[in-house]
């Protein structure tokens, strides 16, 4: 069994995320999922932002909290927004297993939060025309650590949706969401051994 920290994104813990922890903790893992937006969920990724930059809630210190009541030996995890903090936290707290982004990367080195452990490996998704992913050129980070970081990979998925994982929303995409599920549970099986 591993560990699992999972973020979610900035449409707040939706059915759609507590529906993917549920699938991989059938397959055996403990997963948690924290509540950054103290139970606020949001119909469109706008009024996400606006409420997160209004409220001035800080996701980071928020997740650092979450990350705190935890052994340090897990696997953090997160959707697009949510992946800046599981991002951050595997390269900085000591001891993590693996890292999982979903739709989401930030850059390695002096523009992200520094050099990427060796010892970490990722696995990241995301669809191929997805304007976010793909036109925010998160996957050029993507592509930078699987080159470089032993034991991560990068996997695209035909398509433009954003936040295709999460069942609760319109661009949910179930066929590719199998695939997500599988290959996340292979990799939380290969780091948590």
């Amino acid at each position: 069994m591993t560990t699992v920290l999972l973020f979610h994104h900035v449409l707040g813990l939706t059915p759609g995320i507590h529906a993917f922890a549920d699938r991989l903790r059938a397959t055996g893992h403990e997963v948690i999922t924290p509540d950054l937006f103290d139970g606020r969920t949001f119909a469109t990724i706008d009024e996400g932002f606006a409420y997160r930059r209004e409220s001035g809630i800080d996701t980071d210190e928020r997740a650092d909290a979450a990350a705190a009541a935890l052994p340090s030996d897990i696997v953090y995890g997160g959707f697009s927004l949510g992946a800046m903090p599981a991002q951050r936290l595997a390269q900085t707290r000591a001891g993590a297993r693996g890292v999982v982004l979903l739709e989401g990367c930030a850059p390695v080195g002096d523009d992200g939060f520094g050099p990427w452990p060796s010892s970490v490996p990722a696995q990241i998704h995301g669809m191929d025309a997805d304007e976010f992913f793909i036109g925010d050129g998160d996957v050029d980070s993507a592509r930078e650590i699987v080159a470089t970081v032993p034991g991560s990979e990068l996997y695209l998925y035909p398509g433009d949706g954003h936040l295709f994982s999460d069942s609760s929303l319109p661009g949910y995409d179930a066929e590719a969401t199998e695939t997500v599920i599988a290959r996340v549970t292979a990799f939380l099986e290969r780091v948590g051994a």
